[in-house]
């Protein structure tokens, strides 16, 4: 394979799966890890991809990136299915589950059909819709539509939240800095999220690793606000550490 061959192959993995990992590409290609780092290097000094530790995820050249959840759910699938498998034993029969909008969150919305009887509140219309044909009371917030999101925010879904009390909050974010807290490009959707942490006893960030040491525009909330993690396997050690010593409980699908 050829130099430009092998980096426009690690563009199109990277633009699949939102990530590439350097022991993957050598094992699967049958190169060096040295190589594929300088690939990588070179690749990031074209603005093409953000480097981290031990791999390369899609660039970040801004706080305000904002993508549709359409191009949220083809990124990191197992992972989110990892998540909301694990998530679902966090609930109990009968609860009240909140749930902001998201990929992850929509994962979780799936999985959650193996219950027979819930509350679910939320603030995304498509989760809402897949909920529709269960015996689940489903009470949708309302508000001014995202149509990016599919997603409820404003004032209106703000004072909705407000009046309620959910057991356990899932909620999903666009950049997890384990010393700033939980962001996303969208204000209106930072100030919803928040009225969901106060509206919930428990509240669990689910996200997959390449969300971590990102920042978004707008925060919604610091990490001591958190009750648990759920991420997959490739969070770092730095990261992991962090929020243990925190105190946050982590969950690693």
């Amino acid at each position: 394979m050829l130099i430009d061959e092998r980096r426009q192959h690690v563009m199109s993995l990277i633009q699949r799966d939102g990530r590439v990992l350097v022991s993957e590409l050598s094992d699967a290609l049958g190169i060096s890890r040295i190589t594929i780092r300088k690939d990588l290097d070179y690749l990031e000094s074209k603005g093409l991809v953000q480097r981290t530790h031990g791999g390369a995820l899609a660039p970040q050249s801004s706080a305000l990136l904002d993508p549709s959840l359409k191009e949220k759910e083809h990124h990191q699938l197992k992972e989110k299915q990892h998540i909301a498998a694990a998530a679902v034993k966090m609930v109990k029969e009968g609860q009240c589950v909140l749930l902001d909008s998201g990929s992850t969150t929509t994962a979780i919305a799936r999985a959650l059909r193996e219950f027979s009887r819930l509350t679910v509140i939320t603030n995304a219309v498509n989760i809402a819709a897949e909920l529709a044909n269960t015996d689940f009371d489903v009470i949708l917030t309302g508000g001014s539509l995202r149509k990016s999101s599919f997603s409820l925010v404003g004032p209106l879904a703000e004072d909705v939240l407000r009046e309620m009390h959910a057991d356990i909050l899932f909620l999903g974010v666009d950049g997890f800095d384990t010393k700033v807290g939980l962001t996303t490009p969208n204000v209106l959707e930072s100030r919803v999220n928040r009225a969901m942490v106060n509206a919930s006893t428990k509240v669990v960030a689910v996200c997959d690793s390449t969300k971590f040491s990102r920042r978004s525009l707008a925060l919604i909330v610091a990490p001591s606000a958190l009750h648990a993690v759920i991420t997959d396997d490739q969070i770092s050690d730095e990261d992991a550490e962090a929020l243990r010593s925190a105190g946050i409980e982590l969950v690693i699908t």
